[in-house]
């Protein structure tokens, strides 16, 4: 089966990103390293943007930014943004968070995208205002709230919206979520833990040049970093859910070798014929830098060697389901 590109649009009136002025794009972050202060527009950016410190002779960035902070373009006399927010491509809302107080994202949209056989979801976080309800079909373009900056670490000068393109881990994240005691979930499975997030920026960039570039290619194009052998036989339920992520025959298969990019984004399930009795890195790509400061923690070692970490095994877990289901009776808090 064919799987159609994506029709996609910016969510906002920024178009900054496609005229090389990335600082009129994102909103900065404020730093301060060594002693000195900064505004870097690239903390706004996808990936290790954040949390600057000196390791030997390298300055590094380890904290992870899953979206992109996009600025505002219209701020009313008291600096409110004005910047109305809308879907980047057609679909479904599936989930609101009026409340601010319920996440650090503040008040968010999460839209349900049909593409390539697949269901891929973005994210808007940061609303001041949410006009739009679960069930809602969407257009690209339709407006689904008003800018703001609800949410934790945010005030009314670094206003912005933040931008998700994400796949869902797990349908049963509830039942993760309780056994690694994470405490209470108001989320559902529209947590941001249980929403992989790719590079958004990226992938409106490169579609702009190619139009027909579709979202799967995009993500098995990802360069990978570490790869995962698993014990499981049969085929895990993110893969029923991705069959485009599938490289190899499934002939002979006894474990899945799964390859994750630097940020922990599954690129790739390939069938094994190994035989594991535990999740394994059975490659990483070799750095003299300790792997831990390049992955968020999700692995161990350096050089050519690593391990998960405690992390890096609770991922790899809610991506195959290897968890048992929560005990009865706990109850969530209203939406």
């Amino acid at each position: 089966m064919l799987h159609a590109a994506q029709d996609l649009r910016l969510p906002t009136e920024n178009t900054h990103l496609f005229s090389n002025e990335p600082e009129r794009f994102y909103m900065h972050v404020d730093r301060t390293f060594e002693g000195q202060v900064s505004k870097p527009w690239e903390g706004g950016s996808f990936g290790f943007v954040r949390n600057a410190f000196r390791f030997e002779n390298e300055v590094l960035l380890t904290k992870f930014h899953e979206g992109i902070d996009i600025a505002p373009i219209k701020r009313d006399r008291a600096g409110n943004p004005l910047d109305l927010v809308s879907s980047i491509s057609a679909g479904q809302v599936v989930h609101i968070s009026p409340l601010a107080g319920r996440s650090n994202y503040g008040k968010y949209v999460v839209i349900e995208h049909e593409w390539g056989g697949s269901a891929i979801y973005s994210l808007y976080a940061h609303l001041a205002e949410i006009t739009c309800q679960p069930g809602d079909k969407v257009n690209a373009g339709s407006v689904i709230g008003r800018m703001g900056y609800t949410g934790a670490g945010i005030n009314r000068v670094r206003a912005h919206l933040h931008l998700e393109l994400a796949m869902l881990m797990s349908p049963r994240y509830q039942d993760w979520h309780e056994h690694y005691s994470r405490g209470l979930n108001t989320q559902e499975n529209f947590n941001g833990m249980n929403l992989v997030g790719t590079d958004v920026a990226r992938f409106f960039i490169e579609q702009r040049s190619n139009p027909e570039l579709r979202f799967c290619d995009f993500v098995t194009d990802t360069p990978g970093y570490f790869k995962v052998t698993i014990p499981y036989k049969g085929t895990p339920d993110f893969v029923n859910r991705h069959p485009w992520i599938v490289k190899g025959s499934t002939d002979d298969q006894k474990s899945w070798e799964i390859t994750f990019s630097a940020t922990g984004q599954p690129i790739s399930f390939t069938p094994s014929s190994r035989e594991v009795n535990t999740p394994i890195v059975t490659s990483v790509k070799p750095s003299a830098t300790p792997h831990r400061y390049l992955t968020r923690n999700l692995i161990t070692g350096i050089g050519n060697q690593a391990a998960l970490t405690s992390q890096g095994h609770q991922l790899v877990a809610l991506i195959t389901d290897q968890f048992p289901a929560a005990k009865a009776g706990k109850k969530q808090l209203p939406k």
